[in-house]
């Protein structure tokens, strides 16, 4: 017992020789969450496929503006709008915030998958005791699918061309 005790010890005191490395783990660095700009906007940034949305959050009465939009005229089917307006339906948050959204590239869905990304980001990034609840329902975690490429030889990422025995 005394020989594991002792190849535990470190050779070199950490407290007497500067630079050592200690076997001490270091203390959980505290998460920096973010402070308001000057308009008091709290920020989020959302990707999905080849869509990238930045979302600014401010306490408010509702509003929703998508590029200078309103939802229900930027996405006019009705999956698109919920899946936007998830985190905040989530949190209960959909009349307290007014949320501004500047998305780009891609289509609807992955837009609309980006804006929903960057929302959470915004709310956990306003108040921390909102990303459990999110997290919960996975609206805080990127979806990472991405199109397959298209193959040499094939008629796409899949499909191949059509095959003749003679």
């Amino acid at each position: 017992m005394a020989e594991l005790e002792q190849a535990n010890t470190p050779l070199i005191d950490p407290a007497t020789v500067p630079g050592a490395i200690s076997l001490t783990a270091a203390p959980a660095a505290k998460t920096k969450k973010q402070k308001p700009d000057r308009g008091g906007y709290i920020c989020g940034v959302g990707r999905r496929k080849s869509s990238v949305a930045r979302v600014r959050i401010k306490p408010g009465t509702g509003k929703l503006i998508i590029n200078r939009k309103e939802l229900k005229e930027y996405f006019p089917l009705l999956k698109d709008q919920n899946q936007v307006l998830a985190p905040l339906k989530a949190t209960e948050a959909d009349s307290r915030f007014d949320v501004v959204i500047n998305v780009k590239g891609g289509g609807t869905t992955g837009q609309a998958g980006a804006a929903l990304l960057g929302i959470a980001r915004a709310l956990s990034n306003f108040d921390e005791s909102l990303e459990r609840p999110l997290r919960e329902l996975n609206l805080m975690t990127r979806d990472g699918r991405m199109k397959e490429r298209k193959k040499p030889g094939q008629r796409g990422a899949r499909r191949r061309f059509q095959f003749s025995k003679r």
